[in-house]
Protein backbone atom coordinates (compact mmCIF):
# COMPACT_ATOMS: atom_id res chain seq x y z
CA UNK A 1 0.00 0.00 0.00
CA UNK A 2 1.14 3.80 -0.85
CA UNK A 3 1.38 6.01 2.21
CA UNK A 4 1.80 9.64 2.81
CA UNK A 5 5.31 8.41 3.50
CA UNK A 6 5.88 7.22 0.10
CA UNK A 7 4.45 10.39 -1.85
CA UNK A 8 6.28 12.96 0.40
CA UNK A 9 9.46 10.76 -0.74
CA UNK A 10 8.16 10.36 -4.13
CA UNK A 11 7.80 14.11 -4.25
CA UNK A 12 11.05 15.48 -2.97
CA UNK A 13 13.18 13.14 -5.52
CA UNK A 14 10.87 14.04 -8.60
CA UNK A 15 8.80 10.50 -9.10
CA UNK A 16 5.97 12.47 -8.59
CA UNK A 17 5.07 16.25 -10.74
CA UNK A 18 3.01 18.85 -9.42
CA UNK A 19 1.00 20.29 -12.46
CA UNK A 20 -0.58 24.04 -11.22
CA UNK A 21 -4.03 23.82 -12.96
CA UNK A 22 -4.85 27.63 -12.18
CA UNK A 23 -5.15 30.25 -13.72
CA UNK A 24 -3.18 33.38 -11.98
CA UNK A 25 -5.74 36.12 -10.22
CA UNK A 26 -5.50 39.64 -10.95
CA UNK A 27 -7.60 42.42 -12.12
CA UNK A 28 -6.99 41.55 -15.83
CA UNK A 29 -8.28 37.85 -15.14
CA UNK A 30 -11.28 37.09 -17.53
CA UNK A 31 -14.38 36.76 -15.67
CA UNK A 32 -18.25 36.55 -16.98
CA UNK A 33 -19.98 38.89 -18.25
CA UNK A 34 -23.96 38.23 -17.83
CA UNK A 35 -25.99 40.52 -20.16
CA UNK A 36 -28.67 43.02 -18.86
CA UNK A 37 -30.91 42.70 -16.88
CA UNK A 38 -28.32 40.71 -14.76
CA UNK A 39 -25.86 41.22 -12.20
CA UNK A 40 -22.59 40.98 -12.84
CA UNK A 41 -19.86 40.06 -9.71
CA UNK A 42 -16.83 42.46 -9.22
CA UNK A 43 -13.54 41.80 -10.42
CA UNK A 44 -10.67 41.30 -8.80
CA UNK A 45 -8.81 44.36 -7.53
CA UNK A 46 -5.95 44.96 -4.72
CA UNK A 47 -5.96 48.07 -1.92
CA UNK A 48 -2.31 48.79 -0.71
CA UNK A 49 -3.17 49.36 3.18
CA UNK A 50 0.90 49.81 4.06
CA UNK A 51 4.44 48.75 1.92
CA UNK A 52 7.37 49.63 4.80
CA UNK A 53 5.69 52.93 5.69
CA UNK A 54 4.31 55.11 8.23
CA UNK A 55 0.98 52.66 8.18
CA UNK A 56 3.12 49.65 8.80
CA UNK A 57 6.62 50.50 8.74
CA UNK A 58 7.93 46.61 8.61
CA UNK A 59 5.27 45.29 6.52
CA UNK A 60 3.44 45.40 3.59
CA UNK A 61 -0.08 44.29 3.02
CA UNK A 62 -3.22 44.57 0.78
CA UNK A 63 -6.65 44.29 1.17
CA UNK A 64 -8.58 42.01 -1.72
CA UNK A 65 -12.14 43.08 -3.58
CA UNK A 66 -13.19 40.25 -5.40
CA UNK A 67 -16.86 38.17 -6.39
CA UNK A 68 -16.72 34.29 -5.58
CA UNK A 69 -16.81 33.46 -9.14
CA UNK A 70 -13.93 34.92 -10.08
CA UNK A 71 -10.61 33.18 -12.43
CA UNK A 72 -10.03 29.16 -11.48
CA UNK A 73 -13.15 28.96 -8.96
CA UNK A 74 -15.19 26.52 -7.21
CA UNK A 75 -19.06 26.44 -7.45
CA UNK A 76 -20.61 24.65 -4.30
CA UNK A 77 -24.13 23.19 -4.66
CA UNK A 78 -25.69 27.09 -3.10
CA UNK A 79 -24.36 28.33 -6.36
CA UNK A 80 -27.89 27.03 -8.23
CA UNK A 81 -31.54 26.94 -7.43
CA UNK A 82 -31.42 22.99 -8.20
CA UNK A 83 -28.62 22.62 -5.09
CA UNK A 84 -29.92 25.84 -2.53
CA UNK A 85 -29.93 22.90 0.36
CA UNK A 86 -27.10 21.76 -0.25
CA UNK A 87 -23.24 22.46 0.32
CA UNK A 88 -21.59 25.92 0.70
CA UNK A 89 -17.95 26.01 0.15
CA UNK A 90 -17.48 25.61 3.61
CA UNK A 91 -19.23 22.66 4.05
CA UNK A 92 -18.01 20.43 1.20
CA UNK A 93 -16.26 17.52 2.43
CA UNK A 94 -12.46 17.52 2.18
CA UNK A 95 -12.60 14.15 1.05
CA UNK A 96 -14.64 15.37 -1.79
CA UNK A 97 -11.91 17.85 -2.97
CA UNK A 98 -9.02 15.40 -3.51
CA UNK A 99 -9.65 12.38 -6.44
CA UNK A 100 -8.69 10.91 -9.17
CA UNK A 101 -8.80 12.93 -12.05
CA UNK A 102 -10.12 11.58 -15.65
CA UNK A 103 -9.02 13.99 -18.84
CA UNK A 104 -11.03 14.00 -21.87
CA UNK A 105 -9.67 15.67 -24.85
CA UNK A 106 -12.32 17.68 -27.20
CA UNK A 107 -9.53 20.19 -28.62
CA UNK A 108 -9.94 18.91 -32.09
CA UNK A 109 -13.93 19.25 -32.02
CA UNK A 110 -13.37 22.53 -30.27
CA UNK A 111 -11.30 23.92 -33.32
CA UNK A 112 -13.98 22.76 -35.65
CA UNK A 113 -17.05 24.40 -33.47
CA UNK A 114 -16.20 26.76 -30.48
CA UNK A 115 -20.08 26.19 -29.87
CA UNK A 116 -18.80 22.24 -29.04
CA UNK A 117 -21.28 20.68 -26.75
CA UNK A 118 -19.95 17.16 -25.05
CA UNK A 119 -22.43 14.35 -25.48
CA UNK A 120 -22.56 11.36 -23.58
CA UNK A 121 -20.79 9.13 -26.43
CA UNK A 122 -18.07 11.26 -25.93
CA UNK A 123 -18.07 9.89 -22.57
CA UNK A 124 -18.72 6.33 -23.10
CA UNK A 125 -16.03 6.34 -25.93
CA UNK A 126 -13.88 7.40 -23.59
CA UNK A 127 -14.79 4.87 -20.77
CA UNK A 128 -14.34 2.39 -23.69
CA UNK A 129 -10.72 2.77 -23.70
CA UNK A 130 -9.83 4.59 -20.37
CA UNK A 131 -12.47 2.64 -17.99
CA UNK A 132 -14.90 3.84 -16.18
CA UNK A 133 -15.30 7.14 -14.37
CA UNK A 134 -13.57 7.03 -11.27
CA UNK A 135 -15.43 7.29 -7.86
CA UNK A 136 -14.84 10.52 -6.16
CA UNK A 137 -13.07 11.57 -9.29
CA UNK A 138 -13.23 14.55 -11.31
CA UNK A 139 -13.83 14.72 -14.78
CA UNK A 140 -11.64 17.54 -16.58
CA UNK A 141 -12.98 18.71 -20.26
CA UNK A 142 -9.82 19.23 -22.38
CA UNK A 143 -10.80 21.98 -25.04
CA UNK A 144 -7.77 23.84 -25.80
CA UNK A 145 -9.29 27.18 -24.25
CA UNK A 146 -6.64 27.93 -21.68
CA UNK A 147 -4.78 29.44 -24.50
CA UNK A 148 -7.23 32.64 -24.47
CA UNK A 149 -6.81 32.89 -20.62
CA UNK A 150 -4.77 35.98 -20.64
CA UNK A 151 -7.04 37.40 -23.42
CA UNK A 152 -10.45 38.74 -22.03
CA UNK A 153 -11.91 38.90 -25.65
CA UNK A 154 -11.04 36.40 -27.14
CA UNK A 155 -11.36 33.97 -23.47
CA UNK A 156 -15.21 35.14 -23.55
CA UNK A 157 -15.41 35.03 -27.34
CA UNK A 158 -18.81 36.95 -27.62
CA UNK A 159 -20.72 38.43 -30.74
CA UNK A 160 -23.65 39.64 -30.60
CA UNK A 161 -25.36 36.43 -30.37
CA UNK A 162 -23.89 35.67 -26.75
CA UNK A 163 -20.76 33.93 -26.03
CA UNK A 164 -19.29 31.04 -27.99
CA UNK A 165 -17.65 28.69 -25.94
CA UNK A 166 -17.61 25.14 -25.40
CA UNK A 167 -19.41 22.97 -22.54
CA UNK A 168 -21.59 19.92 -21.95
CA UNK A 169 -25.03 18.81 -23.49
CA UNK A 170 -27.80 18.93 -20.89
CA UNK A 171 -28.16 15.00 -21.26
CA UNK A 172 -24.28 14.74 -20.99
CA UNK A 173 -24.91 17.01 -17.81
CA UNK A 174 -27.60 14.89 -16.28
CA UNK A 175 -26.13 11.70 -16.57
CA UNK A 176 -22.83 12.45 -14.83
CA UNK A 177 -25.03 13.86 -12.40
CA UNK A 178 -27.23 11.29 -11.64
CA UNK A 179 -25.53 7.76 -13.10
CA UNK A 180 -21.68 8.20 -12.56
CA UNK A 181 -19.62 8.51 -8.68
CA UNK A 182 -17.97 11.61 -9.69
CA UNK A 183 -17.31 14.51 -7.13
CA UNK A 184 -17.32 17.07 -9.62
CA UNK A 185 -16.46 18.56 -13.17
CA UNK A 186 -13.78 20.85 -14.56
CA UNK A 187 -12.74 22.93 -17.27
CA UNK A 188 -10.99 25.55 -19.24
CA UNK A 189 -13.56 28.06 -19.95
CA UNK A 190 -14.83 30.84 -17.55
CA UNK A 191 -18.07 28.43 -16.77
CA UNK A 192 -18.99 24.83 -16.47
CA UNK A 193 -21.58 25.37 -19.11
CA UNK A 194 -21.15 26.73 -22.40
CA UNK A 195 -21.14 30.03 -23.30
CA UNK A 196 -24.62 29.66 -25.20
CA UNK A 197 -25.49 27.60 -22.12
CA UNK A 198 -28.89 29.58 -21.64
CA UNK A 199 -30.34 28.10 -24.45
CA UNK A 200 -30.04 24.66 -23.04
CA UNK A 201 -33.39 22.77 -21.60
CA UNK A 202 -33.11 23.48 -18.70
CA UNK A 203 -30.83 26.53 -19.35
CA UNK A 204 -27.26 26.33 -17.82
CA UNK A 205 -27.87 22.53 -17.49
CA UNK A 206 -24.78 21.64 -16.10
CA UNK A 207 -24.85 23.80 -13.06
CA UNK A 208 -28.94 22.82 -12.69
CA UNK A 209 -27.61 18.66 -12.70
CA UNK A 210 -24.65 19.03 -11.30
CA UNK A 211 -24.78 21.19 -8.41
CA UNK A 212 -28.53 19.98 -7.55
CA UNK A 213 -26.86 16.47 -7.59
CA UNK A 214 -23.91 17.22 -4.86
CA UNK A 215 -21.45 17.54 -7.65
CA UNK A 216 -18.83 20.59 -7.59
CA UNK A 217 -17.63 22.47 -10.76
CA UNK A 218 -14.30 24.22 -11.09
CA UNK A 219 -13.55 26.24 -14.33
CA UNK A 220 -10.83 28.69 -15.89
CA UNK A 221 -8.71 25.25 -15.68
CA UNK A 222 -4.97 25.87 -17.33
CA UNK A 223 -2.30 23.19 -18.41
CA UNK A 224 -5.05 20.15 -18.88
CA UNK A 225 -2.57 19.25 -21.94
CA UNK A 226 0.24 18.39 -19.04
CA UNK A 227 -1.95 15.30 -17.93
CA UNK A 228 -2.53 11.61 -18.79
CA UNK A 229 -6.46 10.46 -19.41
CA UNK A 230 -5.76 8.73 -16.20
CA UNK A 231 -3.73 8.23 -13.07
CA UNK A 232 -3.12 12.01 -12.36
CA UNK A 233 -4.27 12.92 -8.75
CA UNK A 234 -6.47 16.58 -8.59
CA UNK A 235 -5.78 18.76 -5.30
CA UNK A 236 -8.55 21.51 -5.10
CA UNK A 237 -8.35 24.09 -2.83
CA UNK A 238 -11.00 26.60 -2.30
CA UNK A 239 -11.08 29.36 0.74
CA UNK A 240 -13.62 27.60 3.36
CA UNK A 241 -16.39 30.93 3.07
CA UNK A 242 -19.03 30.50 5.31
CA UNK A 243 -22.19 30.94 3.36
CA UNK A 244 -20.05 30.70 -0.10
CA UNK A 245 -21.66 29.76 -3.48
CA UNK A 246 -18.17 29.84 -4.48
CA UNK A 247 -14.40 30.70 -3.99
CA UNK A 248 -11.55 31.38 -6.17
CA UNK A 249 -9.65 28.11 -6.41
CA UNK A 250 -6.00 26.81 -6.21
CA UNK A 251 -6.06 23.31 -8.30
CA UNK A 252 -2.93 21.18 -8.72
CA UNK A 253 -2.84 17.58 -9.71
CA UNK A 254 -0.29 14.89 -9.09
CA UNK A 255 1.19 13.53 -11.96
CA UNK A 256 4.04 10.64 -12.28
CA UNK A 257 7.38 11.85 -13.36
Amino acid sequence: MTTTTDIAAALASGGIRIVDLTNTLSADTPTLRLPDPFSNLIDFSIEEVSAYNEPGPFWKHHNIHTGEHIGTHIDAPVHWISGREGHDVASIPPARLIGPAAVLDITEKVEADNDYLLTIDDIKAWEAEHGALPKNGWLLLRTGWDKFADDREAFLNADETGSHTPGITAEAAKWLAEETEISGFGVETVGIDAGRGAELDPPFAAHYHLLGNDKYGITSLQNLAELPPTGAVIVVAPLPIVGGTGSPTRVYALVNA
